[in-house]
């Protein structure tokens, strides 16, 4: 089922408030893009993370073998 498409509503902002506008609209733009960034940072550092953890329970597990022998 499809709403009725509506006629755009003209326009009422004045010039300075779209300029408003899009300089908060980049200033989003910019934060979401620095979150991701640092999100995308916090994964790999947690993935490092991972991989030294599963590194050290290796070694406790070949120290562990060579304990029981």
């Amino acid at each position: 089922m499809q709403t009725p498409s509506k006629e755009p509503e003209s326009s009422s902002m004045t010039h300075e408030e779209e300029e408003e506008m899009l300089h908060d609209i980049s200033k989003l733009q910019d934060q979401v893009q620095k979150m991701s960034a640092s999100q995308k940072l916090t994964e790999a550092k947690i993935n490092g993370m991972e991989s030294k953890i599963k590194g050290m329970e290796a070694k406790m597990n070949g120290m562990e073998a060579k304990m029981d022998d």
